[in-house]
């Protein structure tokens, strides 16, 4: 998969459905839609569903539109230089619409929070909702200076990769009252399946966090390194994933097509690459799981 061809209309900003593709993408809604269907197929793998159960990955959808676009819509994100990043330079033209974005966002989130009592969990949720919302601010002091959390070396994917895990399988749990021993593979395979994720986007932004002075994994193991790590993290998912009882097809097929995307991975990948079919890839995986 050495490059990813799309069609000349698709690609052309000109061009109506190029500019719909780019709203899609780079407004975080097809991000968010991966998140509602990892909660999806999470729910779909254990019975007794309810309506509580769409209402959350509405939830779901809503909290994680909201997250990405604040984030994408900060002050100093603004000011920052596009250079060659079709996505930042949509974003910085577009900062009322990912504002407007966030506050549809925050009103359904905030609805479907209070309506199904999530509200009881506010103690537990808080520092997830802290480090969701905190991570890109630089307010932590570190080596001299304020540093965002997503500075901090190496710890950028595991944050990330917690809060996916948490909000897509630690939710649904909450909401079925399953106890964390009868999800502990489900929570492992997801973890690492979001580690393979973030260290693939890792390297897209590898020039841009050695200029910052980011220690990322392909910071450290260089760009063939970190590719290694993420195939180790993607057996791991692979593992777990059939060693719970997860469909094979459901967890191999998906699996194949997330290591041709990993070997594939390269700084100077499109960013329809990575924001089309990177992400696209956390869909593939959910919607295995009701296909098989």
């Amino acid at each position: 998969m050495a490059n990813l061809h799309l069609p000349a209309c698709l690609v052309a900003a000109r061009h109506p459905l190029g500019r719909l593709l780019d709203a899609v993408l780079y407004s975080s809604a097809w991000l968010a839609a991966a998140a509602a269907a990892q909660t999806a197929a999470t729910l779909h793998q254990w019975p007794a569903i309810s309506s509580a159960g769409y209402r959350l990955v509405a939830l779901v959808f809503a909290a994680t539109l909201l997250v990405y676009n604040l984030d994408a819509a900060l002050p100093f994100k603004n000011r920052e230089p596009a250079g060659t990043s079709a996505r930042k330079a949509w974003q910085q033209r577009h900062r009322p619409l990912l504002l407007g974005l966030a506050g549809g966002a925050a009103a359904a989130a905030g609805y479907f929070f209070f309506v199904d009592g999530w509200w009881r969990y506010w103690p537990g949720l808080a520092p997830l909702v802290a480090l969701a919302l905190l991570y890109s601010w630089p307010l932590w002091p570190w080596h001299g200076r304020r540093r965002a959390l997503r500075e901090i070396p190496l710890l950028k994917g595991f944050l990330i990769a917690l809060v996916w895990t948490a909000v897509t399988v630690g939710l649904p749990m909450l909401l079925l009252r399953h106890s964390v021993a009868d999800v502990a593979g489900l929570l492992g395979q997801r973890f690492c399946l979001i580690m393979v994720i973030t260290i693939v986007f890792d390297v897209r932004d590898y020039g841009r966090d050695r200029r910052a002075g980011t220690r990322t994994f392909p910071g450290v193991l260089g760009v063939a390194g970190a590719r290694r790590l993420a195939l180790g993290f993607l057996l791991a998912s692979v593992a777990l994933g059939l060693v719970r009882g997860a469909p094979p097809l459901a967890v191999l097929l998906p699996g194949a097509l997330t290591a041709s995307v990993v070997s594939a991975a390269e700084e100077t990948r499109s960013d329809y690459f990575y924001a089309l079919l990177t992400d696209g890839l956390l869909l593939v995986q959910a919607a295995a799981y009701f296909v098989f």
